[in-house]
């Protein structure tokens, strides 16, 4: 919960001082003016924000919009995965054997061990949600530096998953070094080794088995773990995109996202 807690004061923290943080960036954009959108003077005609409410955005207003719906996003994402079946429970996030492996499942599978290779699945998507836990700090730091230009791209670019590709691009690397001694504790606390052992020595004793499965578990779980957290994160994005269920739950989610819908 730790890391939840973090995610939300910093995300707040952004929100409340969006205005102060990029007066430089506006500036470096060289528009001349804070304000995007219909202001009698064509779609990018300057101005007051005056008018209805999806007339025009200031950039503030667009790169805080895009700060709350993103941490809404990631929030929902993380807290969805990290709980026990998160992963497991999930068909589109569920990790399964390695490919490589998988002729080792269905050898085992076809002569009753079938419960040990469930075992053994069930152990690796136990890593993953633990590891998920400790996301958030890496995305926090991605969102601090998040420019209005990346806000302007991930609103308007009409790339429904805009902002799961910036994340991809901005925290892959960390999300990697973050997950991996966490994905290793945690398949040793659920005995992945023990159960992998198992599989290959019973695959191993069938006459006519093929050569010895080898694979890095650990650098395959972390890959796994965020894969599936981009997954679920570009879930969130959409609904925000498409406002469902309701997902533009404040009034700047609904200015920002409402103007981006008159641009589509």
């Amino acid at each position: 919960m730790k890391s939840y807690t973090l995610l939300a004061l910093a995300l707040g923290s952004m929100t409340l001082f969006a205005g102060c943080d990029t007066v430089n960036q506006i500036a470096s954009m060289q528009t001349g003016n804070t304000t995007i959108g219909n202001t009698g003077t064509g779609n990018t005609g300057t101005g007051n924000t005056a008018g209805n409410t999806t007339a025009s955005v200031t950039t503030a207003e667009m790169s805080s919009g895009i700060k709350q719906a993103l941490g809404n996003g990631l929030t929902t994402s993380i807290n969805t995965l990290s709980v026990t079946d998160g992963f497991l429970g999930n068909a589109a996030v569920k990790i399964l054997m390695p490919a490589e492996a998988q002729k080792i499942e269905k050898t085992l599978r076809a002569v009753g061990m079938g419960k040990l290779c469930d075992q053994f699945i069930q152990s690796l998507n136990r890593a993953a949600e633990t590891a998920v836990k400790e996301a958030a700090p890496v995305f926090v730091n991605s969102l601090s530096q998040m420019t209005i230009t990346d806000a302007y791209n991930i609103l308007l670019s009409g790339q429904q998953d805009a902002a799961t590709t910036f994340f991809k691009r901005t925290t892959s690397a960390a999300l990697a070094s973050k997950f991996s001694p966490i994905v290793a504790s945690a398949l040793g606390k659920n005995n992945v080794s023990t159960y992998w052992s198992q599989l290959t020595t019973a695959y191993n004793a069938i006459p006519l088995a093929s050569e010895k499965v080898n694979t890095d578990l650990n650098a395959y779980v972390t890959q796994k773990a965020i894969n599936g957290l981009f997954t679920q994160v570009a879930s969130e994005e959409l609904k925000i995109r498409s406002n469902l269920s309701g997902a533009r739950n404040t009034n700047l989610l609904q200015k920002v996202f409402g103007y981006a819908d008159t641009k589509k």
